[in-house]
């Protein structure tokens, strides 16, 4: 029996541990109900297993019964905070929470990723780091994991580590894709006040306007994106809150609004954040107007070490079949905290198109109308389980 056959037959367990975890959706780094349910579906396979401290994360080591190197596989657990409208029979029982990203999909297909392996632990020349993470979604939850120790949790450092991530729309069901180098951007923060005096309406000379000031720096960030950025370096600069003012004859005291910085080099991603906060702080006092600026970095760019992208692309192939995997031309301008996995680690990171329709006319993922066919489960588990077992077999020499 292959891996893929095993996986199979477990898909229909699968499947119902993907609904229930999607039926009881949390946010952030604390996962009570999540976490519970996990630790029930790991229950019986023999893995050495730890709790976070300061997040409701698990991880399950794997004891090969031959000696040899550690393979990480990871699956993060939380959702967002989104109001489902997918329509799903199994929708979320939770207001104003919900797997829009497919996370409920990754967990449940790293608990089929550890019994398959579990069912072959006699044979596996090594150790299986299994890293059910919170908190990926602005929480930094594999940094939390980082610091706890996930790395080193069989005794010794990870050799190699790898995960997927499913996709809503763009891919057709089944089909893998990633590529070498850049996968995915480096992401940070930028958090504005700008600070005048508010004033009556009609004497907008007697105050000092913050609402011009904060609407001509949001317009400034986009020049600086092409005229203090290499356009084959790219940054992406979004701007998603904006705040100001109680009623349009009312010049209100500040206006405040925050921003996403996108970044795909390491050069860039270090420079960005500073020329924009430059760029605020110039425009306001050039509005004789007082400004709260900062900048926090966040996720470093998901880099797939070019050997771990080559080992994964002929796993897929030789597994599946050549015409399931496709090689991405470019990165995408998400951002994930595999990063910082991957920062310390060689590994590589994966999508899996789970679309149960037309991909190119589907909600994407964090869509509160966004859905998955779970029926790429299987697949999923299949995948991780392979990447271990062959990793771990070259590792072995």
């Amino acid at each position: 029996m292959t891996l893929r056959s095993d996986a199979a037959a477990l898909l229909d367990d699968l499947v119902t541990l993907r609904r229930d975890l999607h039926r009881i959706p949390e946010i952030g780094l604390h996962l009570p109900r999540t976490q519970e349910r996990v630790l029930a579906a790991l229950d019986g396979l023999g893995l050495e297993v730890s709790l976070g401290k300061s997040l409701s994360s698990i991880t399950g080591v794997l004891r090969g019964g031959k000696p040899g190197g550690t393979v990480l596989l990871r699956g993060d657990m939380d959702a967002l905070p989104v109001t489902e409208a997918s329509g799903e029979e199994f929708s979320s029982t939770h207001d104003g929470a919900m797997h829009a990203c497919g996370h409920d999909l990754h967990t449940a297909g790293l608990v089929g990723a550890a019994r398959l392996l579990a069912a072959r632990k006699a044979d596996l020349p090594g150790d299986v780091v299994f890293m059910f993470q919170p908190g990926e979604e602005g929480w930094d939850g594999a940094g939390h994991m980082i610091e706890e120790g996930v790395l080193t949790a069989s005794g010794k450092h990870v050799d190699a580590a790898y995960g997927l991530h499913v996709s809503a729309s763009t891919y057709a069901k089944g089909h893998f894709t990633a590529r070498p180098g850049t996968l995915m951007a480096a992401s940070g923060g930028l958090f504005v006040r700008v600070r005048g005096d508010g004033g009556h309406g009609s004497s907008p000379h007697d105050a000092r306007d913050p609402i011009p000031a904060a609407c001509e720096m949001v317009t400034a960030l986009q020049t600086m994106v092409t005229r203090s950025f290499d356009v084959f370096d790219p940054v992406v600069v979004t701007v998603g809150t904006f705040h100001a003012g109680t009623r349009r004859n009312i010049i209100p005291d500040d206006a405040v609004f925050e921003a996403t910085l996108r970044s795909f080099s390491p050069e860039v991603a270090a420079r960005v954040g500073e020329r924009a906060v430059q760029v605020c702080q110039g425009i306001a006092q050039a509005h004789g107007l007082d400004i709260d600026v900062t900048y926090e970095p966040e996720y470093p760019a998901t880099v797939n070490d070019a050997g771990a992208y080559d080992f994964v692309a002929d796993t897929i192939r030789d597994v599946f079949g050549a015409e399931r995997f496709t090689e991405m031309a470019d990165p995408i301008t998400g951002s994930e905290d595999f990063s910082r996995v991957l920062e310390r680690v060689p590994g590589a990171y994966l999508f899996l198109g789970a679309c149960p329709t037309d991909p190119e006319n589907s909600p994407d993922n964090h869509s509160p109308r966004a859905r998955f066919d779970d029926s790429v489960l299987g697949d999923g588990a299949a995948l991780l389980a392979e990447l271990a077992v062959r990793r771990l077999e070259i590792l072995a020499g």
